[in-house]
């Protein structure tokens, strides 16, 4: 089975479908979503804890001093290096996207009664750090170490099948393994095409407010895909330790000057005392709402449009990540990989809702509602419309498209070269004109979801590609045990 020319095709299908005829698309795709969430929501708010209670365990236990690598293996690239790398990867554009509207739609609707605005704002911090913290990153730490260690232990390739081939027998295992490889494909294709979707949306009326102008009609939207093509195809062209690695640090640069920029201007001793409180107030609940189902309540729609939606697409982004940060990690151990993969995104991520959530939340309170009408109106402009209340307006606009754009070029740049080597039997630099070949075709499918507009769909569209994947993860973790047990007794 050639899996370039078996999944090409059905990507550039779904991208034609999504242009003619999108309001049909959307309703065949979300109702698919629906009815699968409404019988599995519980098993995937499950398997997502189960993956972070995963990496605690082999954190505490010998497994953790495992090497993934020969004795004598190196890191590849500085510590510094590679978390800006797996950062950009693992979240980029969504934390811009984001960072604003969902503390915001949050503290507005909260999905349990508070007593008080205060305890509503720290409540809507503490669910936006439950959907994008520890159990995003315990995902694709998992998803990654499985792929690391079967490549640097036992010497397949990245390819999601190869854990499969390598630890099971029997005339099911290749046919399994083959649609492991093509449902990653479509994983990583899908999530990243609606991201960039998004992210580019959020670039074009970001645009609008801060050069004044109306950039609202397709030909912006065209003008700014094509610039975009341009920089990601450009950066696909050269090496990992070239353009992905230079990008990354850009933008980790960039988000540290952003995040220090809103701390200077904005109520800094209270925007630290929140994020100081958006830590214990999530560890906390972390418990209680790693295992609520909201049953006997009237709030699954919440869940489902919430929640479950957010876990299903780390899953979906997880063979896109795991592959990427599995490559980049040989010769640390697992449980310095893991350690590494979990925490350090994980409390950035927390610092940063606490500054971008509760300056729209400081703000709100101060205008009687006015950047909480500004994201219901239109989230995709609400961080903009944000900083023209604040100090260094320009300043901050000018560096948060910048941010947007960069972190949106890095992540593409990032899912060519995964599926290149997806596509190109898991070798660990996949040739160049794969890699564009997929760069043109994530910006078929991206421009059609950035033409049409249709957020529902975009977000739709983004996870379903994971749904069939989760009984392949489960797979690769019930490998990884096998390998384990298998090599131990060898040692």
């Amino acid at each position: 089975m050639n899996l370039f020319r078996l999944s090409m095709p059905v990507c550039a299908v779904v991208g034609l479908l999504g242009i003619l005829f999108p309001a049909e698309l959307a309703q065949i795709v979300q109702g698919a979503s629906a009815a699968v969430f409404a019988r599995f929501d519980w098993f995937f708010l499950f398997i997502m804890t189960a993956l972070l209670a995963l990496c605690v365990g082999f954190v505490l236990s010998r497994v953790g001093d495992i090497k993934l690598g020969g004795p004598d293996d190196t890191p590849d690239f500085s510590t510094p290096a590679w978390l800006a790398m797996l950062f950009a990867a693992g979240m980029g554009s969504g934390l811009m996207f984001w960072g604003v509207a969902e503390p915001m739609m949050h503290f507005a609707a909260p999905p349990y009664a508070q007593p008080d605005q205060a305890a509503a704002a720290r409540n809507a911090l503490v669910i936006t750090n439950f959907h994008w913290g520890l159990h995003a990153w315990g995902c694709y730490a998992i998803g990654a170490l499985v792929l690391a260690y079967f490549k640097f232990r036992r010497g397949t390739n990245f390819q999601p099948g190869a854990p499969i081939r390598s630890a099971f027998t029997g005339a099911w295992v290749e046919p399994v393994a083959r649609f492991a490889d093509f449902t990653a494909v479509l994983a990583v294709a899908f999530g990243v095409c609606g991201s960039m979707a998004m992210a580019s949306l959020q670039f074009q009326t970001g645009l609008g407010v801060v050069t004044g102008t109306d950039t609202s009609g397709v030909v912006v939207r065209c003008v700014i895909l094509a610039v975009l093509f341009c920089c990601y195809t450009a950066s696909a062209s050269t090496s990992l330790d070239k353009g992905i690695k230079i990008l990354s640090q850009t933008n980790m640069l960039l988000a540290f000057g952003l995040v220090g920029f809103l701390l200077f201007v904005g109520p800094t001793a209270e925007l630290l005392r929140g994020a100081v409180s958006a830590i214990g107030d999530y560890l906390v609940a972390l418990p209680s709402l790693s295992f609520e189902t909201h049953v006997h309540t009237q709030k699954q729609g919440w869940f489902h449009g919430w929640t479950i939606i957010y876990f299903i697409w780390w899953i979906a982004w997880t063979p896109f990540v795991g592959i990427f940060i599995a490559r980049i990690s040989r010769g640390r151990t697992i449980r310095q990989f893991l350690l590494g993969v979990v925490l350090a995104p994980t409390a950035f991520t927390i610092v940063w809702f606490a500054v971008f959530g509760g300056v729209g939340l400081t703000e709100d309170l101060a205008s009687n509602g006015a950047i909480g009408a500004a994201v219901k109106a239109d989230f995709t402009v609400a961080l903009f419309q944000l900083f023209e209340r604040l100090p260094g307006t320009d300043v901050l606009g000018v560096l948060a498209l910048l941010l947007v754009f960069v972190f949106l070029v890095t992540s593409v740049d990032s899912a060519t070269y995964v599926l290149g080597m997806l596509t190109s039997k898991g070798v660990s630099d996949p040739p160049t004109v794969r890699k564009l070949a997929w760069g043109v075709a994530l910006a078929l499918m991206g421009g059609a979801l950035l033409l049409i507009g249709n957020i529902d769909l975009i977000k739709a569209l983004s996870t379903i590609g994971a749904i069939p994947f989760v009984p392949i993860l489960i797979l690769q973790v019930v490998a990884l045990f096998i390998a384990l047990r298998v090599d131990r007794r060898a040692g």
